[in-house]
């Protein structure tokens, strides 16, 4: 013992300087990105009073701070390197904890707290090393910017990134009826976004969405959860089972099913019955005539009443809602009855020369026919209107006697001439109506030149649309303006449809603001797509701009995996506290070091002491033997060392 305590005397030595001058006791804390960290030092301040104190980064070195960050005379802050240092404590109650606001990873370190207590070696030291973590990103708030039949935009706010850049979004959409298991989520790429479209969604459905953002840490939790129903729609589907059934003569019934639920797109609101006659003369059919059924039932019927008999008809049926009418369901032609017929007889009478009575009788009747007919006349021209009269007449022969000749022959020459004022009437009638108007189509004409001549409006040139990129089911574009005409451009909006779909009928619109020159948009169904976008201003919208043949992949479209979800939660660490004196992880090796260095220097310090004594009681008594036995201490042939 004595050797070992010869041989490791100067180290001894150091160990028991750097008690007496007392060790550095180092304290771990961890702390998260975007939070505020305190570190604590504190000193007896009552015994004390106040004094000066200063923080650095770094190991404390013989006097002062290194890397000084901030500095105190005792009352108040003299030097501070930025903003974000700050002694928040009582200082009056010996408290110099120095609190950094909204910690970063690089401000990870040693930290050193000095407390200049008057008297040599007398200082107070004490040092932390801190630690920032990144953590995940916090969860977006995201909110519905506008609603269509068949897209839906949305928008959020950039949000704390968790100290680590963002690296994408995920979208989940599902059915509103549905759990999340069955919904499909889709990721986003581009960081810088903070709005997206989701299109080919059905008219009138209800939808949940939601939100994720991603970091190289991990996935933040669930943004807020929006519920939206798209608008309606025109219907895609025609009526069911439609059947035609002749009733009569003048009637047929049709009789139809509503449209698959499906291809309703909305609400039923009612339905239009056109039917019109076929002409097997001219293989041409005449003018369509309709009718308004109210959608009320699941079986719907109608009878078409006024129809002619023995004669063909076609009948079309279209369904339709608040955005629109759908196609229309046809049936094979359908054929009235025949007409039953009846005959009537046609009564010659002749009468004799004794017959005088009944002769001016029949004149009577004659004259008033005439007359009827020329009221008739000048009622058609005071009303001007067309509408066919249908008289019968009652054929009467006559056979005068050679005593009546000339009063005939004066009957028949009055009935001539105003058979002719009649006519000459109708044909003036006809013309002065031919003519005026032509006089007002001539006017009409006229003032649509001249109202067209006096205001041109120039509306804008369409867009150049380019294709950024395509990822999975994520599609980014940009497109350049043209000349905006003669009014600002007020907005673009863009048709979108699949491949072989006609514009006309399928297609899906997106509205942009005017001025937005780049998209991304989320296809639901992946497939081959067209795109073609248009300018608008105040005075008209401007011709497609080029279309763009674009394809969707399905790698990253994939259906949303909880148990992924709940894995990447559990991985990426949690944060903590926002005021930040954090869990002490290294705390406890740190303080396991002090321990086992302090018995070290104290079974030293005994050594040594020991050791000192002996030769001291040698010198003075001579030999001395030790031996041990079963671990109490003996002395032979000498006193008690009970002094040791």
């Amino acid at each position: 013992m004595v050797v070992l305590g010869s041989r490791h005397l100067p180290l001894c030595c150091s160990l028991l300087l750097c008690l007496l001058l007392g060790c550095v006791p180092t304290e771990g804390i961890i702390a998260t990105v975007g939070t505020d960290a305190t570190l604590l030092c504190n000193y007896d301040a009552k015994y004390y009073g106040k004094l000066p104190v200063c923080w650095g980064r770094g190991a404390i070195p013989n006097s002062g701070c290194a890397n000084e960050v901030i500095k105190s005379d005792g009352r108040t802050v003299v030097h501070r390197l930025t903003e974000r240092y700050l002694l928040m404590g009582n200082q009056g109650a010996g408290d110099v904890s120095l609190t950094i606001r909204q910690v970063e990873e690089s401000d990870s370190g040693t930290y050193g707290c000095r407390v200049d207590i008057p008297g040599w070696f007398n200082d107070h030291k004490h040092q932390v090393t801190l630690t920032v973590v990144a953590v995940r990103p916090d969860p977006l708030m995201v909110q519905t910017r506008e609603v269509k039949e068949r897209s839906v935009t949305i928008r959020w706010n950039p949000v704390f990134d968790g100290g680590r850049p963002i690296t994408s979004y995920m979208v989940d959409l599902k059915n509103k009826q549905t759990s999340w298991d069955t919904g499909v989520r889709t990721e986003i790429s581009n960081p810088e976004l903070t709005q997206v479209t989701l299109v080919d969604l059905r008219p009138a459905k209800s939808y949940n969405i939601r939100m994720f953002v991603v970091n190289s840490i991990g996935m933040s939790e669930a943004s807020n959860v929006l519920t939206i129903t798209t608008k309606e729609a025109a219907p895609e589907g025609t009526p069911l089972d439609m059947r035609i059934e002749a009733l009569t003569s003048h009637s047929i019934k049709v009789t139809w099913k509503p449209p698959s639920a499906d291809l309703r797109n909305g609400v039923l609101q009612s339905y239009s019955v056109s039917y019109r006659e076929y002409d097997p003369a001219g293989r041409q059919y005449k003018r369509w005539q309709h009718q308004s059924v109210t959608a009320t039932q699941e079986l719907e019927s109608l009878i078409l009443s006024n129809l002619k008999p023995s004669t063909k008809y076609g009948v079309i049926i279209q369904a339709k809602t608040k955005a629109g009418i759908g196609p229309a369901s046809t049936a094979p032609l359908c054929s009235t009855l025949d007409e039953v017929h009846t005959t009537s007889e046609v009564v010659t009478v002749t009468p004799t020369s004794t017959d005088t009575t009944m002769q001016k009788e029949e004149t009577s009747r004659f004259t008033t026919a005439v007359e009827s007919v020329t009221d008739a006349i000048d009622w058609e021209q005071s009303t001007s209107s067309f509408t066919s009269v249908h008289t019968t007449s009652e054929v009467v022969t006559v056979t005068p006697t050679s005593t009546d000749t000339t009063m005939q022959r004066q009957e028949t020459s009055s009935f001539t001439t105003a058979v002719e004022s009649v006519t000459d009437a109708i044909d003036w009638e006809q013309s002065t109506s031919s003519f005026t108007s032509a006089v007002e189509s001539v006017t009409d004409a006229i003032d649509w030149d001249q109202s067209t001549s006096s205001f041109t409006s120039v509306p804008p040139d369409p867009p150049v649309v380019e294709l950024k990129e395509v990822i999975d089911t994520s599609i980014s574009l940009c497109w350049t303006p043209g000349f905006e005409g003669d009014s600002p451009i007020t907005g673009y909006y863009l048709e979108y449809k699949a491949l072989n779909a006609s514009w006309d009928y399928t297609k899906a619109v997106v509205d942009f603001s005017p001025n937005q020159t780049e998209a991304t948009i989320i296809e639901i169904n992946p497939s081959t797509y067209n795109i073609r976008m248009f300018a608008k201003n105040s005075l008209g919208t401007s011709k497609a701009s080029n279309v763009l043949t674009i394809t969707t992949g399905r790698t990253g479209h994939q259906k949303i995996d909880t148990a992924t979800t709940v894995s990447s939660e559990l991985v990426s660490s949690e944060p903590l506290s926002p005021d930040a004196a954090a869990s002490v992880n290294g705390s406890h090796n740190g303080h396991l070091a002090a321990i086992v260095m302090s018995v070290v220097l104290v079974v030293l310090i005994v050594a040594i002491v020991t050791t000192w004594q002996i030769r001291r009681v040698r010198q003075k008594e001579g030999s001395l033997s030790l031996w041990e036995s079963n671990l109490p201490l003996r002395l032979r042939d000498s006193e008690s060392l009970q002094e040791l």
